[in-house]
Parts: C-alpha cells; sequence; structure tokens
C-alpha cells in the first residue's frame, strides 16, 4: 500500500501573524510572527497529487540566543526551509514519504547545521516536508491519517507495530502564559474582541479542566504566580489537572532540584502539586543530556522538549532519569511516531503533546489528529487563544475551514471561526478525512511566497 512518489515542486509561503495577547514564555515574549505554508506536488503513478502544511514560526524556541532578534529567529527558519526545499526537490527517485524523509529531510539538516543553525531549527524545514509530502501520499491513496498509516501508506518502520488510535476527541490543555492575565479583575491587555482574555474567562467559558503554566525560574515570581493560579481554580470550582513547563529556564540540576524544594515547602501549592502531571524540559538543551535528574526530589515525570533535536535524545534522556517526551509536528511526524513507539514498551514513560502555538486550518488540524492517534489524551493548544480564529486569513478560507470540519471549529458572535472548545474537549471527528486531516486549504495567492 506504500506509493513511491517523485516530488516535482515545493512552494514556500508565509503569512503574517498577529497575537491578540502578548505571549510570554521563558525570556521570551511574542505579540506578532509569521506563519509558514508549504505546498508540494507529487507524481504517483504517472498522476499529481498535492499536499501541503502549516506551521508559526514563533521566536526564541527553536534558538534561544539572546544576541538574535525576533527577525533573524524568523530568517533561521525559511533557511531551514529554503534548504528542506533543494533537497526535496533534488532527489530523482521515487520514494515513500518515509524515504523521501529519509534521504532529502537527512541531506537538508545536514546543510542547515553546516550553515550554523542549531539542530531544532534544522529540523523546521523537513519536518514541514515530511508534513506536505504524507498529505499528498495520502490523497493518492484516498485514506486519511489513521487508516492510511495502519495501511502503511508512509512506509516508516514503526506504523506497523503501533497501536494507531481512531479518536473521536481530545482534551485540550490550555497555556497559561507568564504575561496572561488571571482573575477577570487583574490589570492588563484586553482585546475587547468577545473572547476570552484571562485564565478566569477561558476557563468558564471553554468548560477547561487541563491547564500547562509557564515557569519563570525565579523562584519568589513562580511561588507567588502558582499560588494565585490555584486560588483561581479553586474558587471556579475546577477538578483540574496541571503540567508545568520550565522552557529551558534552569541552567543545571541542582538549581533545579532546589526551586522544586522550594515549590514543595509552600503550603499554598500542596494541592497544585498534587494535581500536576509532568514538569517539561527544565534544563537548558547545552546541559538537559549532560546531567542526571535521577536523584531529584521531583515527584512527576520529567520529559523533554527541546532536546528533542536528534533521533537519539529520548533514549538519552531516560538513561539520566527523564520519563517522556513532547510530541510536536514541528519536530517531524516520524519523530512523534519513533517516540511513541518506545514509549509503549514502558507504562512508566509518556508522550505528551504540546504546542507552538498552532495556528487554526492545517497546523492545528494535523498536531492535533498526530498526537491523538498515537495516544495522548489531552493535548496543549493555545493558537485560539493568542489568536482571533484564523487571524489575517480571508475570511472565505476561514469559512471554508469552518464548512469542512464542523465540530472542530465553531462561528463566534462575529461570525468569524474559531476553534471550538466545549467541556474542555475538541471534537476530531471532521479530521478523519482523505488526506492529513483536513478538507479544506489556504488561499495560496493571499500568502506571501518564499523564495
Amino acid at each position: 500500500m506504500t506509493p513511491a512518489l517523485r516530488i516535482t515542486e515545493v512552494l514556500l509561503f508565509q503569512r503574517h501573524v498577529t497575537l491578540r495577547l502578548p505571549f510570554r514564555f521563558g525570556a521570551a515574549t511574542v505579540t506578532q510572527c509569521p506563519q509558514a505554508f508549504v505546498r508540494v506536488r507529487a507524481e504517483i503513478g504517472g498522476k499529481s497529487f498535492e499536499g501541503a502544511t502549516a506551521e508559526l514560526m514563533v521566536p526564541k524556541w527553536f534558538d534561544k540566543s539572546p544576541s538574535l532578534t525576533h527577525e533573524q529567529n524568523f530568517e533561521q527558519l525559511r533557511e531551514s526551509l529554503r534548504h528542506a526545499r533543494d533537497a526535496f526537490l533534488a532527489g530523482s527517485d521515487a520514494l515513500s514519504p518515509y524515504g523521501h524523509s529519509q534521504a532529502s529531510g537527512e541531506t537538508a539538516i545536514g546543510v542547515s547545521v553546516a550553515r550554523g543553525l542549531p539542530r531544532l531549527a534544522a529540523q523546521f524545514g523537513p519536518a514541514l516536508l515530511d508534513k506536505a509530502v504524507a498529505d499528498a501520499a495520502l490523497r493518492a491513496t484516498g485514506l486519511g491519517w489513521v487508516d492510511g498509516v495502519r495501511a502503511g501508506v508512509l512506509g516508516d518502520p514503526w506504523s506497523q507495530r503501533l497501536e494507531i488510535t481512531h479518536p473521536a476527541r481530545v482534551v485540550l490543555r490550555h497555556t497559561v502564559g507568564l504575561a496572561d492575565r488571571l482573575a477577570d479583575g487583574d490589570e492588563g491587555p484586553d482585546p475587547q474582541d468577545g473572547l476570552p482574555a484571562t485564565l478566569e474567562a477561558a476557563a468558564r467559558h471553554h468548560g477547561l479542566h487541563h491547564f500547562k503554566l509557564k515557569l519563570s525560574g525565579q523562584i519568589e515570581a513562580d511561588r507567588e504566580r502558582l499560588t494565585r493560579i490555584a486560588a483561581v481554580l479553586q474558587r471556579l470550582g475546577v477538578d483540574y489537572r496541571a503540567t508545568l513547563d520550565g522552557n529551558e529556564t534552569f541552567t543545571d540540576a541542582s538549581s533545579l532540584g532546589a526551586h522544586w524544594r522550594a515549590l514543595q515547602a509552600e503550603p499554598a501549592l500542596a494541592d497544585l502539586l498534587r494535581r500536576t502531571l509532568l514538569l517539561e524540559q527544565p534544563l537548558a538543551r547545552a546541559v538537559a543530556l549532560r546531567e542526571s535528574i535521577a536523584s531529584l526530589p521531583i515527584g512527576v515525570p520529567v520529559i523533554l522538549d527541546e532536546s528533542d533535536d536528534h533521533p537519539e535524545a529520548l533514549q538519552q534522556g531516560l538513561a539520566l532519569g527523564y520519563r517522556g517526551i513532547s510530541s510536536k509536528a514541528c519536530k517531524g511526524i516520524y519523530r512523534s511516531m519513533a517516540s511513541a513507539h518506545r514509549i509503549a514498551q514502558d507504562p512508566r514513560l509518556l508522550l505528551s503533546g504540546e504546542d507552538l502555538t498552532c495556528q487554526a486550518g492545517l497546523a492545528v488540524q494535523q498536531d492535533t489528529l498526530l498526537a491523538a492517534s498515537l495516544g495522548v489524551r489531552h493535548i496543549e493548544r493555545n493558537g485560539h487563544h493568542y489568536v482571533d480564529g484564523f487571524g489575517a486569513a480571508p475570511d472565505e478560507e476561514a469559512q471554508a475551514f469552518a464548512t469542512a470540519h464542523p465540530g472542530f471549529y465553531e462561528r463566534g458572535a462575529n461570525g468569524r471561526p474559531h476553534l471550538a472548545v466545549r467541556n474542555g474537549q475538541l471534537d476530531l471527528s471532521s479530521l478523519h478525512t482523505p488526506g492529513f486531516a483536513s478538507a479544506a486549504a489556504p488561499h495560496w495567492h493571499s500568502l506571501q511566497a518564499i523564495h
């Protein structure tokens, strides 16, 4: 069932995205950035098929060097996309989607690294090409993501050994950024657009019960903010679960251990820590896979995220005391599948679903279905919170996605489609469609070409 594809065209685009609320994580605050789009054409058995994908080019995540501007971060990711485009087009052989990833994708990563890109940024372009090529192959066979993976369409080594599920829904885990207002009475930005602007309002509006809380790495600030978050959720009467995200804010294992002990010593945080499911990437990637965390007094699984920039990352992390890793389509669909396969071998390990502020449309649909099909039961989603629906996309494009995917989107008071979060969950039923999770496409003429 595995088709052999010859890549005949790769087009790169971008669209400016303005956030309705500032998103602060680690040392970065994001208010605007471009979203990348990839459109490929592949020839299969003499016929031509199209595939597409999208991903936000978030600054200060792929490369957190303080010496780089946000625009320089964006250009790093454009460079990664160009290298991937050139490598995939240079391959003249007809290969499986996974075959293209191994041949052309690895070549592109090598070129990007040789030109100074960090591996996490170098992976970005190939990860998007992998998604778009998979989309084309699935459309060629008339199968959706789950059925296509089960049938071996991708030609990867994990499909037949994974229990790929056919999820009807998934729990949404709401991000609480470091700049987010918590209670309705808090001072701060409110775009007055009819959408929730605080944690309290979002929890009420969407029926939320899973949350991702950002840490600053500063004990007094974290202790005070987590205490306020716990009080808001307690006042709302939410039987919640939480995850904590360190975003590489700790420089060594010793400081991380001291930070955790300080949180445990705060009585007001006892209930929140009891409800905490995991701690995500607390150590900077430069030291995360060098220092053991096995002896630290952390009572929840610690997982990797930004350190996942090479195939051996998970195995190296497990040897140092980590208990899992994140699935993010921006790191590659095959990386997620490989991680899921390894984690399935040990019930003590976990695969989490995290977000790169996936925007409405291709990005959030593909990333959500990828993680949910691999067994992730709650996934961080924040693109709907920090951006108003489809943002700057033409209204016709937004309406086309909403019509093609009823249940996943709903129309707001202003008539614009937004992600539909009901009782803290997303309805995935409409994503099970031929191709990779989408029965609609961007309006390509409205996008800016990346040359």
